[in-house]
């Protein structure tokens, strides 16, 4: 029997049937195992019915994708075969509930093993134990060890009742034993876990938690699909530290109660997607020109409108730079795994202070949901900047018979920031153009000075703000680099080694700051490479027409021929495979080669 590095299994039913706990359960598992994992999500955005499924890729090394190819296929329904049944390989294994007869598709070259989950459950207690029935029988399959899968399982239903949790490990078991006398002996296992402890979670675990670290303590926010469960943490955590979370009754109400304890002195965040960033413009323009400090999260799904809630996708990227009415300068972050999640939430706090400006972290819903493993969390990486906040003794000194210079006009733009309370501080914060003092002035030279100032404080290189703009991996000149953001970096980085084993010389650049772009980081990347792929997943190729005016346009300025550039684009509410971005850069590379 050999061992595999390598495998993944899925569960398949309708919304409501226990698909998500069912998965959670195993993920944890293989988690306590020592194994490294990424989960997969895919769900209606109904409450109940509709098709939903979740897939675990589980190995010995760090896995940052999912993939086209399926193991095991655990179907609670004939749909769920019906719509994963082409994701199996040869030798893999379909394990469908007996109850529903199911029909396996001509051409599945996967082995279909009926059990009766339902009966099973039902023998021993209650048919809705059917889930973990099928944990049972796919721990005989991949070869994990019953007793890992007991544990969790009690510990999650016997906090019902002992009797609760005893039931289902007989569930469980009676799953093991089934496989056990029904299936041949495998041929192949999973090569045994490390049984290092690391932390599994989601792209919105780690904002919570980055939040927390930054001395974030106010959150107000309205529930929106794929961000709510950051509000949901931040309820649980911030009242621990003295904190306090809002439920608003929309977004408009969130932004503004975030920017008024940010103008009173408190780290706030709020956390949204994209029908609430387009609520939220407005007054996101109003932090802007009276220079208060928030944080807010976008968890881009499917759009416009309503759009597809429970989707995938990256199209907010031109909402987020240009939204706001008027000359803004903006901060936007575009982390890519949970782990970078986590430390560039706690570094936009201290973004927000510095520069008196909202500060956006742009998430995704498949790094906001799908769940990941994490080496672990140095909080002591985290470093509180507080900017240019002044003590009473400071604003006493610079205190003017007429009032505080809130807005004083700087060599940096950043001006001296006082707050409520403090003696001899007071000053005016409006929405209207004010001059240095916050009184409304409409004076032209005013209007001059105060825009070019609010412009002016925010560098125009990531490198000035002591970020990271962009990461590279791969050959010194490649022939072609791909190029993306946020969750895109698993699949793009995996269609790198793909194509890289069949002999093509290829980078991978990963943007980390849209805003401010790092240009002058892509054109040293660009003049090196023969050809760009840009791979996102948005309709119209939202990063590759910034890249392309600002990139290309900073090239033609320094002479430096700009490489051809391609777009690749999927919208279609999933992620991208590793084999579909590896398959349209081999077509542009063979196109270029026959020209």
């Amino acid at each position: 029997m050999r061992e595999r590095r390598l495998a993944s299994w899925k569960i398949g039913g309708e919304q409501g049937q226990g698909i998500d706990s069912t998965g959670e359960l195993l993920a944890i598992v293989c988690n306590r195992l020592g194994y490294y994992i990424y989960g997969y999500r895919h769900f209606s955005s109904r409450i109940k019915g509709g098709h939903s499924n979740y897939k675990i890729m589980i190995g010995t090394e760090p896995v940052a994708s999912t993939s086209s190819e399926l193991d095991v296929l655990v179907a609670i329904d004939q749909e769920t075969i019906d719509r994963n049944h082409k994701e199996l390989v040869e030798g893999g294994i379909l394990v469908a509930d007996a109850h529903f007869e199911p029909v396996l598709p001509e051409g599945c070259p996967a082995r279909l093993l009926l059990v009766p989950l339902t009966q099973i459950a039902q023998e021993v207690g209650n048919p809705l134990m059917r889930n973990v029935v099928s944990l049972g029988v796919s721990a005989y399959i991949l070869g994990l060890p019953l007793d890992a899968f007991k544990d969790v399982v009690l510990e999650r239903f016997g906090k019902k009742s002992a009797e609760v949790g005893q039931q289902n490990v007989a569930a469980l078991e009676k799953g093991y034993e089934y496989a056990q006398q029904h299936l041949p002996e495998p041929t192949w296992r999973l090569a045994p876990g490390d049984g290092k402890n690391r932390l599994i979670m989601m792209g919105n675990d780690a904002v919570a938690l980055g939040a927390l670290a930054a001395g974030c303590r106010f959150c107000a926010a309205y529930p929106i699909t794929p961000a709510s469960e950051i509000m949901e943490s931040l309820m649980t955590l911030l009242p621990r530290y003295g904190g306090v979370v809002v439920q608003a009754e929309d977004e408009i109400a969130a932004i503004t109660a975030c920017i008024g304890a940010g103008f009173a002195g408190a780290r706030a965040i709020t956390a949204t997607s994209g029908p609430g960033i387009s609520l939220m413009q407005e007054a996101i323009g109003l932090a802007h020109v009276a220079e208060i400090p928030v944080v807010i999260v976008d968890t881009q799904r499917g759009g416009p409108s309503t759009g597809m809630p429970t989707k995938h996708e990256q199209s907010d990227v031109w909402a987020l730079l240009y939204g706001t009415h008027g000359d803004t300068p903006r901060i936007v972050l575009a982390p890519s795994t949970v782990e970078e999640t986590f430390y560039m939430t706690a570094e936009a706090f201290n973004l927000a202070d510095k520069y008196q400006c909202p500060v956006v972290v742009a998430t995704d819903l498949s790094l906001a949901l799908n769940k990941q493993t994490v080496e672990g969390l140095d909080i002591k990486r985290i470093k509180i900047d507080r900017g240019a906040l002044l003590s009473d003794e400071e604003i006493a000194a610079q205190a003017e018979p007429d009032g505080f210079r809130r807005y004083r006009v700087t060599e940096s733009g950043i001006s001296p920031r006082p707050l409520p309370g403090q003696p001899k501080g007071q000053y005016l914060a409006t929405g209207v153009e004010h001059n240095e003092f916050g009184k409304v002035s409409e004076d032209p030279k005013n209007r001059v000075a105060m825009m070019n100032k609010r412009l002016r404080k925010v560098p125009a290189d990531p490198g000035a703000m002591g970020l990271e703009g962009v990461t590279y991996t791969g050959p010194e000149s490649p022939d072609v680099l791909l190029v993306g953001f946020g969750s895109t970096v698993g699949p793009i980085g995996d269609a790198r080694k793909l194509l890289a084993a069949e002999g093509y010389r290829v980078g991978h650049a990963h943007v980390k700051v849209l805003a401010p772009l790092p240009v002058r980081e892509l054109v040293e990347l660009f003049a090196r490479a023969k050809q760009v792929i840009v791979a996102e997943n948005n309709a119209q190729g939202q990063l590759f027409a910034l890249i392309e005016q600002r990139v290309g346009k900073a090239m033609r300025e320094q002479g430096l021929a700009v490489p051809a550039m391609h777009s690749v684009l999927k919208y279609d509410g999933n992620p991208f495979l590793p084999k579909e971005i590896a398959a349209q850069a081999k077509e542009v590379t063979s196109y270029a080669q026959a020209g």
